[in-house]
């Protein structure tokens, strides 16, 4: 890098603020010469191969869909590691660079003005839309291209915006290095502290992290605070301690932010009254605490200080009511001073408190050349957590009042904005184990930072922000709330969240005006227990009532002997019974964020207590005892997260989403079940973001852990997975951890698996699966001999009407040979006339209950009242379609085991049957089969965590379910195996009184996981006999065979070879290896995109027909006049109709979610025809203003083929 040359850095300003001119023709120019006069590398030359274009104009970027098309971007600047330069967009832009294209062909075209006039609303728009662009152009990379710290938004001739994003995340470029100054203007760019801020972004970026440059300074004034600490500590109460010296650190930040006033002559020599003072009482060690606490309580109260000679402003809050000033030695008072002389604006809160709760913990102290948590590490929690849905609030917001202002709207554009900083300035954030506040401020800092956008905004529309922060609206630490066990974590939480908010707000607003008290006592941070609250804690006492004890866990002393550190018999903790413990409350918020403690599951007797651990097993009976305790905190925020409102409760649960740092071992069986368990319930949760092995920091005491991060919402939604591909420096105080992130569906293992919400019901599966019969009356039953009594056998076609009967325990255990009296198609008069004695038993065993029930009840009870002879439900469309087949297929709804039978003609299935109108042995053989389990697994509703009864429920797995196109050959192989597991099930039943199909499946499932080794019993005396009635070894063949088969007929025998004769092929197994979860997981990815596929040809009039015979006359009329549109959202995997909102800002928002769901793009006039009701000239007209709104202001993008957002 060479010198800055300012005389031509002065003339390219003269050259260019005049212009306005075309800004591709001015954008290379300006920024080749600007390069030249800083002495920095100029870009190069662009290659074909865009491999190598590491600094160079017109950088190709792709954007990649996720059904595998894509479209291209080019970086109007690219410099590897270190920036992107984009010039300011409009949607000119892109006829520019097709004139451009006409030019250099020798077609002449008129000179292109500039985008928009400077300093207009407009203008504004067009830097908005490009820091956007560029933002989209950072995640479109290659793969092996770090997301550059800096993005440079450049209005040619007039100013570079600046902003930056260290984390390495990409997800959170901001104003660098603040509101204030991150616009840079031509004559700023005269001044040398701006040049070298600009040579840097282009030689060394990383240097200018502000994170990296106030560790050192941190450090330092922590080693200090521990020397004063450890000479305190044999004195006074820890606790007195650290308020002391909490209040000594923020009188030294108070002096150096200007917060107490200095006289000119202090600012002059440099030194403040406060390190003044310190300097004299190192002389005077005897009247430093008279001194100290009268400094204090003038600040406390805002009177006039006689040490400082001066009015000082008014403190308050809760930092200064106690007083008073602990007795220093005169070298302990040189290190205070030492201390105050440091720089406090340059203190990073993020580490500051984990450093002071270092120095004053004795046990903690050896720690203090140990790193910190990188704020890094921090933010990649934090951002996926809270910013970004922020963010998406904010980017709605944005596309409003754009709408609202193009209308002339600009009092509701306002207000629209204004409405959002409301929302910020009320969002609530909660982390339960808080410590000192870490992740508490980094998220205050970050929501400060989006709060300067708004209000840039707000300034934009002509807005009044100086009156917004007059009037106490903005982002505060009212809003964080914390819960932390440790007491003297507490109000080191607090005081770094004020140290924090106060540097924030003096980047904005001078000292002398930040309103009084400076301040306040909210109470927000709690030391309290965040699992448990019991009414006391009882000693534990042996026969003799002597306390009982154990070691401590954590105190060592010398062996006499040998020197080595072994426990400390004499250091011991009482051991104690927790009464009536229960769950503890926490306050209600927005969200939550945190790092809860490490302890193993295993570990938390020991290091909680047994007592401790008792309770809080006892208290969250749902989370398995070999969980880690994290998970404990994971179920508390998942239920929350999932909680309706109690009754009486205005709105909705205002808990949007939460995010935890945990051990890897999230992924391991116990605590995988707490996941699991969430995931699967009624109400889903999804995982939004996750890392499934990320490094940690290495305790003093203990080996390096790997964390993993997982962020979760209610409802079903896809996610992004980040993995770690490259990892180094950390050993160091700024580790750099590359991360590649894909989206998708995310399982609790955390990988990326199927979202087979995406699966839509197919026509060539509709109208042939029902649940049988509704009886609602358990007089319809009747044994035969009861039958023969009615007339069964003796009365003319009393056989159709008394039939074989069977439910779900029929099936599952051993039939009960029960008949049924079905008088569907008749009327009370007939049935009284041909068949009296039955009449006569329906009339006394099922009319009154059914008359009883009716009266008052609901229309459906009423009608079953009138009609009392009939089945509450007959299922008609069932019956026509069992009509004429001599067999059809059941299964039992809920059933831990999944197994499917033919039952005949003339037996008559229970609502609690699920049934097929198939006889078709293939269709027997492909329900059978891991194939189709694999696809249940996955869509049934789960009435058990992890291993128990799942709902096969025909709309979730039946009716989207691809079932496989068949050779003659595959067709004819899987109807012999059909007919054959059928017969060899019935046949060993018959043969073996005592066996069931649940017991026979129970101990098929014990065989495999025997074969695949897994850590379980050997097979009990009862199972060995099953297994020899059963004949399992000749069961578990079939079934494999069947398996196989089927791969094959889907052409996936890849997956056949991982998964055939594997665990949990008919019932879940926790018994699985990592390749086999995998293979699962590929499975369900690939019926997903085959159920999508054939939508798709059922869309253009192919359908792949179960019963062609039956099912053609009467639905062939579904699939006839689909148009181009209907098609094109299918493939770009679009299914679900929705309502089109009728609120503005809705529609923004639900049109930003259906281009998230999109693999590929979309043009508006599809779109469009997406919604419900009829696609108008007006919503069509609508649609397009939004798409084109949201491309303006870079919320999507426009590419050839349509509409789209980047991944």
């Amino acid at each position: 890098m060479g010198d800055t040359d300012q005389a031509a850095l002065s003339k390219l300003i003269a050259d260019f603020e005049q212009s306005g001119g075309s800004e591709m023709a001015n954008a290379q120019l300006f920024l080749e010469r600007f390069t030249r006069a800083l002495g920095v590398e100029q870009p190069s030359p662009a290659r074909e191969d865009t491999r190598h274009n590491d600094h160079v104009f017109e950088r190709n970027v792709t954007f990649r869909h996720p059904n595998g098309t894509t479209s291209t971007g080019r970086i109007d600047c690219y410099k590897r590691d270190c920036f992107i330069w984009e010039a300011k967009q409009s949607a000119k832009r892109e006829k520019v660079r097709a004139t451009e294209q006409l030019e250099l062909v020798g077609v002449e075209t008129p000179q292109k003005l500039g985008h928009a006039k400077r300093g207009t609303k407009s203008w504004d728009r067009v830097m908005i839309a490009a820091k956007k662009q560029a933002e989209d152009y950072a995640r479109s990379l290659p793969d092996d291209h770090a997301y550059p710290p800096f993005i440079l938004v450049a209005d040619i001739g007039n100013v570079i915006e600046v902003y930056a994003d260290f984390s390495g995340q990409g997800r959170n470029y901001a104003h660098f290095p603040d509101r204030q100054s991150y616009r840079l203007s031509m004559e700023d760019l005269l001044e040398e502290d701006v040049q070298k801020r600009l040579c840097a972004i282009w030689t060394d970026p990383h240097s200018l992290d502000p994170a990296r440059i106030s560790a050192e300074v941190t450090e330092d004034i922590a080693e200090r605070l521990a020397k004063i600490a450890k000479s305190l500590e044999r004195r006074y109460d820890p606790k007195d301690i650290a308020e002391f010296l909490m209040r000594c650190l923020f009188t030294m930040f108070a002096e150096d932010v200007g917060l107490i006033e200095e006289t000119d002559e202090e600012k002059r020599i440099g030194i403040g009254p406060f390190e003044a003072m310190l300097e004299r009482m190192v002389d005077h060690p005897e009247v430093f605490p008279i001194a100290l606490e009268d400094l204090w309580r003038a600040m406390d109260e805002g009177k006039y200080s006689g040490e400082f000679g001066r009015v000082l402003k008014k403190f308050n809050g809760s930092l200064f009511k106690t007083r008073t000033a602990l007795k220093l030695e005169a070298d302990d008072i040189r290190e205070l001073w030492l201390a105050a002389r440091k720089d406090w604006q340059d203190v990073e809160p993020a580490i500051f408190g984990t450093l002071l709760e270092r120095a004053l913990a004795a046990k903690e102290r050896g720690r203090l050349g140990a790193h910190f948590t990188p704020r890094v590490y921090v933010e990649r929690l934090v951002v996926p957590t809270i910013i970004e849905p922020l963010r998406e609030d904010w980017a709605e917001v944005q596309q409003l009042a754009e709408d609202l202002a193009r209308q002339g709207r600009r009092d509701a554009a306002v207000g629209a904005v204004r409405a959002f900083h409301r929302q910020l300035c009320t969002t609530r954030v909660l982390d339960p184990a808080c410590g000192t506040g870490n992740f508490l401020y980094v998220s205050l800092e970050l929501m400060k930072r989006l709060e300067g956008e708004v209000l840039d905004a707000l300034e934009s529309l002509g807005d009044d922000e100086a009156r917004l922060l007059l009037d106490g609206e903005t982002v505060n630490p009212r809003q964080f709330y914390g819960l932390e066990i440790n007491p003297r974590a507490v109000p080191i939480a607090d005081l770094v969240l004020w140290i924090g908010f106060l540097k924030w707000q003096l980047r904005t607003t001078e000292a002398k005006n930040l309103p009084e008290p400076i301040l306040h006592a909210y109470g927000t941070i709690k030391h309290q227990d965040a699992l448990l609250t019991y009414d006391s804690m009882e000693m534990l006492r042996d026969e003799d009532g002597k306390p009982l004890s154990r070691w401590d866990g954590e105190t060592m002393k010398l062996h006499p002997i040998t020197g080595e550190e072994i426990p400390d018999p004499d250091a011991k903790m009482e051991l104690y019974e927790y009464v009536n413990p229960r769950r503890a409350e926490w306050p209600q918020v927005e969200f939550i964020v945190g790092n809860p403690p490490f302890i193993g599951g295993k570990d938390m007797r020991a290091e909680l207590g047994d007592g401790y651990a008792e309770a809080a097993w006892k208290v969250r009976k749902d989370v398995p005892g070999g969980a880690d305790f994290v998970m404990h905190f994971w179920d508390e925020a998942a239920t929350r997260l999932l909680a309706k409102p109690p009754k009486g409760a205005k709105g909705e649960n205002p808990l949007r989403r939460f995010g935890f740092i945990t051990t890897n071992s999230i992924t391991q069986t116990f605590s995988r079940r707490v996941v699991e368990r969430h995931m699967n319930a009624k109400l889903p949760l999804s995982l939004v973001y996750a890392i499934p092995d990320h490094p940690w920091l290495k305790a003093s005491d203990k080996a390096a852990v790997r964390i993993a991060m997982t962020v979760a919402v209610r409802g079903e939604r896809q996610g992004k997975l980040a993995e770690v591909v490259r990892e180094s420096g950390l050993n160091t105080d700024t580790p750099e951890v590359k991360l590649d992130v894909d989206e998708g569906k995310i399982t609790s293992s955390l990988r990326l698996g199927a979202d087979v919400s995406k699966a839509t019901a197919l026509v060539a599966n509709e109208g042939i699966a029902s649940p049988g019969v509704k009886l609602h009356g358990s007089g319809f039953i009747v044994s035969p001999s009861t039958a023969t009594n009615l007339g069964l056998g003796k009365v003319t076609g009393l056989e159709s009407h008394i039939v074989k009967y069977r439910n779900g325990r029929d099936l599952g255990q051993r039939p009960r040979r029960v008949m049924v009296i079905d008088l569907f198609g008749l009327g009370a008069d007939s049935v009284r006339m041909r068949f009296p004695a039955v009449y006569q038993h329906i009339a006394e065993t099922v009319k009154p209950e059914r008359e009883g029930k009716g009266k008052g009840g609901s229309p459906d009870l009423k009608k079953y009242a009138e009609e009392w002879w009939l089945f509450g439900k007959t299922r008609p469309l069932l019956r026509e379609a069992l009509k004429g087949l001599p067999r059809y297929i059941s299964t039992i709804e809920t059933a831990a085991q999944r197994f499917f039978q033919f039952l005949d003609e003339d037996t008559l299935p229970d609502n609690m049957l699920v049934n097929i109108a198939s006889a078709e042995g293939h269709n027997l053989s492909t329900l059978s089969s891991r194939i189709h389990w694999e696809w249940v697994k996955a869509n049934a509703s789960s009435m058990g965590a992890y291993i128990g009864p799942a709902r096969w429920t025909k709309t979730r797995c039946f009716d989207p379910f691809p079932f496989p196109v068949l050779t003659d050959a595959q067709s004819a192989n899987l109807d012999q195996l059909g007919e054959r597991l059928d017969a060899f099930r019935k046949e060993r039943l018959a043969a073996h009184d005592f066996l069931t199909m649940t017991d026979m499946y129970n101990v098929l499932e014990r065989y495999r996981e025997l074969d695949a080794k897994a850590d379980v019993a050997p097979l009990s005396e009862k199972e060995l006999d099953i297994a020899k009635a059963a004949q399992i070894t000749v069961l578990k063949e079939i079934h494999d065979d069947i398996d196989r088969e089927v791969f094959a007929a889907y052409g996936w025998e890849d997956l056949g070879k991982r998964l055939v004769g594997k665990p949990g092929a008919t019932t879940p197994s926790p018994h699985k290896s990592e390749d086999q979860e995998a293979a699962e997981e590929e499975l369900l990815v690939r019926l997903v995109a085959l159920n999508q596929e054939r939508a798709a040809e059922e869309k253009r009039g192919l359908v792949r027909w179960l019963r062609p015979e039956y099912q053609k006359p009467r639905l062939a009329h579904k699939v006839k006049g689909q148009d181009d549109l209907d098609i094109e959202l299918v493939e770009a995997g679009v299914v679900e109709e929705r309502a089109w909102p009728k609120e503005e800002r809705e529609q923004f928002a639900t049109m930003r979610d259906v281009l998230a769901e999109a693999e590929a793009p979309l043009p508006a006039d599809a779109l469009s025809a997406l919604f419900k009701g009829r696609n108008t000239p007006k919503r069509k007209q609508r649609v397009a203003r939004v798409l084109e709104i949201m491309a303006d202001m870079g919320g999507a993008r426009r590419g050839e083929d349509g509409f789209f957002l980047p991944r």
